[in-house]
């Protein structure tokens, strides 16, 4: 008996600290983000990228090599991907969207890449692009960006042949395999 009334104490007492614990770690997640709203930082509410099903909105924009490129030239299957200077993601994750980009159906016609930067150079990450995309380089809340709901990056999105999203994420650890035209 003596062990039965030991077990159910420490029971009590282990069950009565995991709470005081959990109540407290919310409190310092309200304080997290009370601080971060009196500073400005707004914390998106929804997806980083347009869903599954969805079209984009209409955009122009220029590419870096002068061309002009509109939401109706994204015609056939066509892969988006969004990238951010001073972004450590992106760094890491651009060698495996341009091995990606690289084998996509329709060669470099069919990647559009949307590199948001203040300065049109981008970090280099541009002319890292170039070879197997159509590059953009826009403000955060330019024209790409918006028409694709793109919040964060990196980020993708991959349109069928009628414009609209046959799949997206944000991230490049999961990258489906395109299908063929």
């Amino acid at each position: 008996m003596p062990y039965l009334i030991a077990a159910v104490v420490l029971v009590s007492a282990l069950g009565t600290l995991n709470l005081l614990l959990t109540l407290a770690v919310i409190r310092r997640l309200r304080e997290h983000t009370e601080l971060l709203a009196t500073r400005g930082v707004t914390v998106a509410e929804g997806p980083d990228i347009i869903v599954v099903g969805q079209r984009p909105g209409d955009f122009t924009a220029t590419t870096i090599d002068g061309r002009t490129v509109q939401r109706q030239d994204l015609t056939g299957e066509t892969l988006v991907g969004f990238f951010s200077t001073g972004c450590p993601a992106c760094v890491e994750a651009l060698p495996r969207f341009v091995n990606w980009a690289a084998g996509f159906a329709g060669g470099r016609s069919q990647v559009l890449a949307v590199v948001t930067a203040d300065d049109p150079t981008g970090d280099g990450l541009p002319g890292r692009l170039a070879g197997v995309a159509r590059v953009v380089v826009e403000s955060p809340e330019g024209t790409v960006a918006t028409a694709f709901a793109a919040k964060g990056s990196p980020a993708w999105c991959l349109l069928d042949a009628d414009g609209t999203v046959r799949d997206s994420g944000t991230g490049l650890r999961r990258i489906p395999v395109a299908e063929s035209a």
